[in-house]
This record gives structure tokens, C-alpha cells and sequence, in this order.
């Protein structure tokens, strides 16, 4: 079943002779429980193909089609709980609220929407991700590791229809990247949830059910690896 359908995509910033098309009419599709790995030289398109994907970044023109309704057809108001609720996003820095412990920084995508923890859920993670020691510790008190755990923690507690990471392992180290990507290999499994993954390194690519290759703002190659997780 199609979860993601990305229409003659473009982005452009600035006008005239200044303008840089780092989105060329770009269209692809995505099915639900695939890993997508996207990869590229840095420049080529990768981390602005992924931020419009997720509602962060608007098109110039073309479409993002999510679960079949039209991102950038909502509002302002409308794009925000898009984002809280339909997509998990995961940064190479980890982007964690500094006061806020374990368990706040993964439980805060629902307490801003107004929405009650699902308990359950919460412990099940904690207890997947590593972190049942840690659930009180601050983020200064944690690896980076660790801090990338909770940041998966935070976009998967919202049970999302497609987690988008941005280059997730890019401040590890060898042993700690192989575990974050196994981590998210295993919510691609466990919980069906649909994995888009921007990465330089070949050998995460190679995990992933299906690589895309972006260049100049454009899919150069699309290469299916193996079948779906579902």
C-alpha cells in the first residue's frame, strides 16, 4: 500500500541569476514498512528533499502526498499538527530540550499537542531504545549515543506514518551508528513504521530495502535491494 507519493517536486531558493533549484521536478513513491535510503554528494538535493517531505520546508511547486492528502494543501496551523502527528523526524544533532529529562524530551511531541501519554507505549519504547536507566537523567548527563536514542524515542512516540532521519549517525562513532541504525530497523519491523534515511555512509545504504540517488536536485537512480519489511 502507498503511504508517500512525491509529485514533480521543486524547490528554489532565491530569484533571477542568484536562484539555486536545489529541488528539480522530483517524483517518486513509497510504500508502507519500506526503507528508503536517500543518498548524494553534499549540495545534491537530499536534506531539502527530505525537510518538504515532512512539512518543513514548502515547495515551489509540485505536491507531497501523505496517507493520500496533500501536505501543503493545510494550513499553517494545520501543516504544525502534520507534523507532531503524521511524521517522526530524527537529526544528526540531536535537537533535545537541555531542562528537560529522558522522558520529557521523548514524551513532548504529545504534551504540545494536548494529548494524553500512552503509557504503554512509552515504557515499551524506553525499554526497545536502551534508556529504562536513564529516564530521569538530563541530556548533558547522556552519550551522544544516547542522546540520539531519545531523539528516535521522541519521533516514534507518536506512532507516525513515516519517519524522515537526517543523516541520524552522522556524530557517532562506528559502534554506536551500527545500534542506531538497528534500532530503527527494528521500529521499521515492530512497529510497520515507513523509514526514509539521508546517509553518506554506503554501508547504512545498503540495509535499506531501497536506495534512492539524488544529484543536482534530481533522482539519478532508484534501486530496489529487497522486498519491503511488510
Amino acid at each position: 500500500m502507498e503511504i508517500l507519493r512525491v509529485e514533480n517536486l521543486t524547490r528554489v531558493y532565491g530569484s533571477g541569476e542568484t536562484a539555486v533549484r536545489a529541488l528539480d521536478n522530483v517524483s517518486f513513491s513509497v510504500e508502507k514498512g519500506d526503507f528508503v535510503a536517500i543518498i548524494g554528494p553534499s549540495g545534491s538535493g537530499k536534506s531539502t528533499l527530505l525537510h518538504t517531505i515532512g512539512g518543513v520546508d514548502r515547495p515551489t511547486s509540485g505536491r507531497v502526498l501523505v496517507e493520500g492528502e496533500d501536505v501543503y494543501a493545510r494550513s499553517e496551523d494545520q501543516l504544525a499538527i502534520f507534523r507532531r502527528r503524521q511524521v517522526g523526524l530524527i537529526y544528526q544533532f540531536y535537537n533535545l530540550i537541555p531542562v528537560l529529562n529522558v522522558v520529557e524530551n521523548i514524551t513532548l511531541p504529545l504534551l504540545m499537542d494536548g494529548r494524553r501519554v500512552n503509557v504503554e507505549r512509552l515504557e515499551e519504547l524506553i525499554d526497545t531504545l536502551g534508556l529504562s536507566a536513564r529516564r530521569t537523567h538530563l541530556p548533558n548527563q547522556l552519550s551522544g549515543g544516547e542522546q540520539q536514542r531519545v531523539s528516535i524515542g521522541r519521533a516514534l512516540i507518536n506512532a507516525p506514518a513515516v519517519v524522515l532521519a537526517d543523516e541520524p549517525t552522522g556524530n557517532l562513532d562506528s559502534k554506536n551508528s551500527q545500534e542506531i541504525v538497528e534500532l530503527l530497523k527494528l521500529s521499521n519491523r515492530r512497529y510497520g513504521q515507513t523509514l526514509i534515511v539521508i546517509t553518506h555512509d554506503e554501508s547504512i545504504a545498503l540495509q535499506a530495502d531501497r536506495i534512492l540517488s539524488v544529484e543536482d536536485g534530481r533522482i539519478v537512480r532508484d534501486e530496489r535491494i529487497r522486498g519491503s519489511a511488510l
